[in-house]
């Protein structure tokens, strides 16, 4: 199961586009809660600094967060982020309020094992394709992961994984598969890339024969 990590927020009385400039010259961020079925949508603020340092990891947008408001945590998925186009900064936020009981649907990363000692992974010019490095699970909160392994000791050249080749962690389902066998798409690919033969000293004196022969006839 995904740890919960814990993140200080902040009500955010003051909303529009001016308010939301004026936070973020200040180094704080905008945020919105919501879901969680009666309760509306709560505008929140955050620290850039402390958003920012999250952001950097990889749980940050496949666990669940505490959000910490005064003392009443509650728990979140972090749904949608807007970033500046250019700048290193973070413009808002959006968090979907979970129920300990009901399934959710997230986003997880896939890690890749053992792959430099598979048999693929010895093999001079085999080349390991990652199709996709992250997919859709779903499951009761308690049984989120924080990723899924793919364990790749046994690869050997032509090997293909597919979605319903990985192995998943108890309580959770890939909603991908509940679509039909033509979703059941490739993961992992391994196979010969294109050699490039060197020519031998044979070969590059026939090769300048003929291009003697050849300037020999358009004289």
């Amino acid at each position: 199961m995904a740890k919960t990590r814990e993140l200080s927020v902040t009500l955010r009385k003051d909303e529009g586009k001016g308010a939301s400039r004026r936070l973020r010259r200040a180094g704080s961020v905008p945020a919105i809660v919501y879901g969680g079925g009666k309760l509306g949508p709560v505008s929140i603020q955050m620290e850039h600094k402390d958003v920012y340092m999250a952001s950097q990891n990889e749980w940050f947008y496949s666990s669940i967060l505490d959000l910490n408001l005064g003392g009443d945590v509650q728990k979140v998925l972090l749904r949608d982020m807007q970033r500046h186009p250019f700048k290193q900064q973070i413009l808002h936020l959006d968090f979907l309020r979970i129920n300990d009981n009901e399934a959710i649907r997230v986003r997880v990363p896939l890690h890749f094992l053992n792959q430099e000692t598979s048999p693929a992974g010895k093999t001079g010019g085999a080349i390991i394709m990652h199709e996709i490095t992250e997919v859709e699970i779903s499951c009761l909160p308690k049984d989120l992961p924080e990723f899924i392994a793919v364990d790749l000791a046994e690869l050997k050249v032509d090997d293909i994984i597919h979605l319903s080749s990985l192995k998943l962690p108890k309580g959770t389902e890939l909603a991908d598969l509940n679509l039909g066998k033509e979703h059941d798409i490739a993961v992992v690919i391994a196979k010969l890339g294109r050699v490039e033969v060197e020519p031998t000293e044979e070969a590059e004196g026939e090769e300048a024969a003929e291009e003697t022969k050849e300037g020999e006839g358009d004289k």
